[in-house]
């Protein structure tokens, strides 16, 4: 087999010309609200979280961010009202993000577009067979390259 004519190198391509091309067409959807990519990524995992709230580490983990830069996006979400900060009464090294009442209506106001985007330009693309194949498939990759999200939402 040719080194350059190799399936494997085709998939990642398609995958990343996708993830990319994707990325393109939900972008104005969070934006018309006001938010990145990654400030809706943080708040959309701490709703779907118990209680509404993420320790800071765990929202580092999903997020793939550093602790200085899950702090710094935790910094300026909680300056525009979108989330506050608890101490943990059990361990005071320890902090939560929690999602405000404002970052509930935030995510209230761009998930009906960003779902409808998600329709138009993913899961809409594919029969229900294809979507779960996909989905079936990404949750066993995801499990073996990044097993820290194992615990988190979906």
């Amino acid at each position: 087999m040719d080194l350059f004519d190799d399936p494997r190198l085709t998939v990642m391509g398609l995958l990343f010309e996708a993830q990319d091309g994707l990325v393109k067409k939900l972008e104005p959807t969070w934006k018309a609200n006001g938010l990145s990519g990654l400030d809706l990524n943080a708040i959309l995992r701490l709703s779907r979280s118990p209680n509404r709230r993420l320790r800071m580490t765990d929202l580092a983990t999903q997020t793939s961010l550093s602790t200085s830069g899950v702090t710094r996006l935790v910094d300026r979400l909680e300056r525009a009202g979108l989330l506050t900060r608890e101490l943990d009464p059990s361990d005071r090294r320890s902090s939560y993000a929690v999602l405000t009442e404002a970052g509930e209506q935030r995510l209230e106001a761009v998930l009906p577009v960003y779902i409808d985007a998600i329709e138009q330009w993913f899961t809409g693309l594919l029969t229900p067979e294809q979507l779960d194949g996909l989905t079936t498939a990404l949750r066993v990759i995801r499990d073996q390259v990044n097993p820290e999200a194992t615990s988190t939402t979906g």
